[in-house]
């Protein structure tokens, strides 16, 4: 097939030796399985922010230190270079996630390294050699939904463990090759510590995860491991191996509106100043 633009670099530089076919196009990048040297392997092409499609990046960025201080200055003003530094960085942010959750046992794709906007990595696949599907596309027995379950929510724990939120976890971001559930995307991966929407996005992985094994295994409805796995974060009592029961004590308390709305407004006032400073760097 014709080489993509974007892959042509990798191709004269030999790290990538044949564009074998197109795999996916999605949101936020575009998927090549291609060859490099014995193996098969995929190229995973970020689109520009002008083109894609991920809502409320900022929620997900909230966090991310930036080491080069000129660049945290450049970001933080909106400037040409600080937009460019900001998509480095939320590149390089997918990268950098997988080599530490795979070091932290959690089933993801190898990384191979970032080119220029394009992340080449292990391409999953079935016992056939077929690309992995998606868990979307996999039915299963009520026992195999509650085993998958449990490794997923173990997967969960151990980045939170890494301190690391996926953000966008879902049926449609797991592969299940022979061995079970492998995670994907990760370029709005959140840091647990620093982003004050680390719990709220926790819940929603989790839940997700949660609700679509209850298809299967309608127990799991009735169960609270969202909740469980963030008290025990907060408690400093999580670690890597943790059993969790899926059990924890309803919170009954009425919610705080008025702190909440303050919130709201804090952070809208703080975007239209973010958006004033770009507005002013675009006429400079």
């Amino acid at each position: 097939m014709k080489v993509p633009k974007r892959l042509r670099p990798l191709v004269e530089d030999g790290i990538i030796d044949e564009v074998l076919r197109p795999l996916m196009s999605g949101k936020e990048a575009d998927v090549f399985v291609v060859r490099c040297g014995g193996k098969t392997r995929c190229a995973k092409i970020y689109k520009d922010a002008v083109k894609r499609s991920f809502k409320k990046a900022a929620q997900y960025t909230e966090g991310r230190r930036v080491r080069n201080s000129r660049r945290a200055r450049a970001m933080e003003k909106g400037s040409r270079f600080g937009r460019k530094q900001q998509e480095e960085t939320w590149q390089n942010a997918e990268v950098d996630a997988l080599y530490r959750l795979e070091r932290a046992g959690v089933r993801v794709p190898t990384p191979y390294g970032c080119f220029d906007g394009v992340l080449l990595m292990e391409l999953i696949t079935d016992e056939h050699g077929d690309v992995a599907p998606r868990l979307d596309d996999v039915s299963m027995s009520e026992e195999q939904a509650l085993e998958d379950h449990a490794l997923v929510m173990r997967y969960v724990v151990r980045m939170l463990c890494a301190g690391l939120i996926h953000g966008d976890l879902s049926e449609f971001n797991v592969l299940v090759d022979e061995d079970g559930p492998v995670i994907i995307d990760l370029p709005q991966a959140v840091d647990a510590a620093a982003n004050n929407n680390a719990q709220a996005m926790l819940t929603r992985d989790v839940n997700k995860m949660t609700d679509y094994y209850s298809q299967f295994a309608p127990a799991l409805k009735h169960t609270r491991y969202a909740q469980e796995i963030w008290e025990l974060y907060e408690d400093g009592d999580l670690h890597p191996d943790i059993e969790l029961t899926g059990n924890a004590e309803e919170d009954t308390h009425d919610a705080d509106v008025d702190a909440v709305m303050l919130e709201i407004k804090a952070a809208l006032e703080e975007e239209q100043a973010r958006q004033a400073r770009i507005a002013e760097a675009d006429e400079d």
